[in-house]
């Protein structure tokens, strides 16, 4: 009997040790992936990165003037154009900070505006700071664009250059604010952010923010992908896009990270 319980009593320390040895093993290897991790963070190089993000907001809309001394706004819309500048870290180009293609994913509105309906757009450089949009490049959930070397590319359409000399330019529309808002007249009318004083829209039921990916694959073959987070800007405090037009520029610090 002693010797079966001496037996019974060696089999579970034999299996408990099993588990412990399992156990640390497991312990061990986490914190040697935690440690490559690490290095791996540390010694990546930062080959791309976005540098800045230019802003600028404004409104328009349509007014005629009635006969009773009063104007009617109507289809006032504000909108948001989007300058976001790439830097590849080096003024001598090679295949590793050289694009091969350039897109944008995974669009999603975070924080809706609590009126008007918003959309975003692909604008080209020479249209931004203007109420111009293109309904063909309404942004979905995806935008690819075409990478090119030629100095006289047509930029109307979605291009970038392989030394990240151009911006990726997107804008903010949101419309529908308003159907019919009459005034009574005054010297002149701005068909600028102003509008949104005249038409008594508050810029906190405006308040939008967005987020996608922009993912970039160098000519060496390797994929970084750098996550954007957006909110509209409209104000600060000291001017707002009641006064015209709001600019804002944002000296950011985001890096693209290395996933294939």
């Amino acid at each position: 009997m002693k010797i079966k319980t001496k037996f019974l009593l060696f089999l579970i320390l034999f299996i408990l040790s099993i588990f412990l040895l399992i156990y640390l093993c497991n312990i061990t290897y986490t914190l040697f992936l935690n440690k490559i991790y690490i290095e791996n963070s540390f010694n990546q190089e930062n080959i791309f990165k976005i540098n800045k993000i230019v802003f600028f907001s404004s409104a328009s809309g349509d007014v005629s003037t009635n006969t009773n001394n009063t104007s009617t706004l109507r289809n006032i819309i504000q909108y948001t154009d989007i300058a976001i500048f790439i830097d590849n870290s080096s003024s001598e180009l090679s295949y590793k900070n050289t694009l091969k293609s350039v897109s944008i994913e995974d669009i999603k509105f975070i924080n809706m505006p609590k009126i008007g309906s918003p959309k975003l757009y692909y604008k080209n450089l020479s249209s931004f700071a203007s109420s111009n949009f293109d309904d063909k490049y309404i942004l979905n959930n995806s935008l690819n664009f075409t990478i090119t070397q030629d100095d006289n590319a047509d930029l109307s359409s979605p291009i970038l250059y392989n030394n990240c000399a151009n911006p990726i330019v997107i804008s903010y529309k949101n419309e529908n604010l308003i159907t019919d808002h009459t005034i009574s007249n005054k010297d002149s009318i701005s068909y600028d952010g102003s509008l949104l004083k005249d038409c008594n829209i508050i810029l906190s039921n405006l308040k939008c923010s967005f987020s996608f990916y922009i993912v970039i694959e160098n000519n060496l073959g390797h994929k970084y992908r750098c996550p954007i987070y957006l909110t509209i800007p409209l104000s600060n405090g000291t001017s707002s896009i009641y006064n015209g037009s709001f600019y804002y520029t944002y000296n950011s610090d985001y890096y693209f990270y290395l996933y294939t």
